[in-house]
C-alpha cells in the first residue's frame, strides 16, 4: 500500500511505499523532547490531551519526500535526534538518528483521522515515556513493554539487513551527513521548551 503524506500547507509532500501494519511501527511518545519539539514549532495542537505524539516508524527506503527546500532540521541538544520539519507551515516531518535505519513520521502527515490511521497502519503498539505525560500517565506508558520493544528492534534490524536504510530522504549517502545543517538548541533554549 502507498500512503501519501503532506505538511499542513501542502508544500512538502511524499509517500510511504508498502505501508501496512506488519511493515511499520506505531507508538505514542510522551517524552519531554517530543513535547519540546512541538512547542518549538508552535504546534501543541498535534499533541494528544496527555502531551503524546503519535509516531509511525518506517524504513527510510520506503519514504519519498518532495519540496526538500522547505525542510529544516533541529536538534534539541548536540546528541539529540535529528528532528525534521517543514519550515513553510511548521509541520513536524520526521525524527531520525544518524546511522540507524528508521524515520519516525508524525501521524498527522497522513491526513487521516484516528480510525483511518488505525485501519491503514494498525493502532499504536505502545505508549511510551509516560512519566512525562500531562496529568495522569496513560495506562502502561510508564513501564517497560518488552513485546513492542522487541517488535521495534526486529523491524530496525530487518530494515538494516535488507538495505532499507538507503536511499534516505534526510541524509546524503556519499557523506552520511544530514541534507540540512541542523540548528542545535542550547541547554537554556531546550529547557525553556520543556513541559512545566
Amino acid at each position: 500500500m502507498e500512503l501519501p503524506i503532506s505538511c499542513r500547507c501542502g508544500k512538502v509532500t511524499g509517500e510511504v511505499h508498502g505501508a501496512v501494519p506488519a511493515t511499520v511501527n506505531r507508538v505514542v511518545c510522551y517524552c519531554d523532547d517530543c513535547q519540546a519539539f512541538a512547542r518549538h514549532l508552535g504546534r501543541d495542537d498535534l499533541l494528544d490531551e496527555s502531551g503524546g505524539s503519535d509516531i509511525v516508524q518506517v524504513a527510510p527506503a520506503t519514504l519519498q519526500v518532495r519540496a526538500n527546500d522547505a525542510l529544516r532540521c533541529l536538534r534539541l541538544g548536540p546528541k539529540g535526534l535529528y528532528r525534521w520539519y517543514a519550515d513553510c507551515c511548521r509541520t513536524p516531518m520526521g525524527n531520525t538518528l544518524k546511522g540507524v535505519p528508521f524515520v519516525g513520521l508524525h501521524a498527522s502527515l497522513f491526513g487521516l483521522d484516528a480510525r483511518g490511521l488505525d485501519d491503514a497502519l494498525g493502532p499504536p503498539r505502545a505508549r511510551i515515556q509516560g512519566k512525562f505525560a500531562r496529568g495522569t500517565p496513560p495506562p502502561g506508558s510508564t513501564s517497560l513493554q518488552l513485546g513492542p520493544l522487541a517488535k521495534m528492534v526486529g523491524l530496525f534490524l530487518g530494515w538494516k539487513l535488507r538495505g532499507q536504510g538507503w536511499p534516505h530522504p534526510f541524509f546524503d549517502r556519499s557523506t552520511g551527513e544530514p541534507i540540512r545543517t541542523p540548528i542545535v538548541l542550547t541547554r537554556p533554549e531546550r529547557d525553556a521548551l520543556r513541559p512545566t
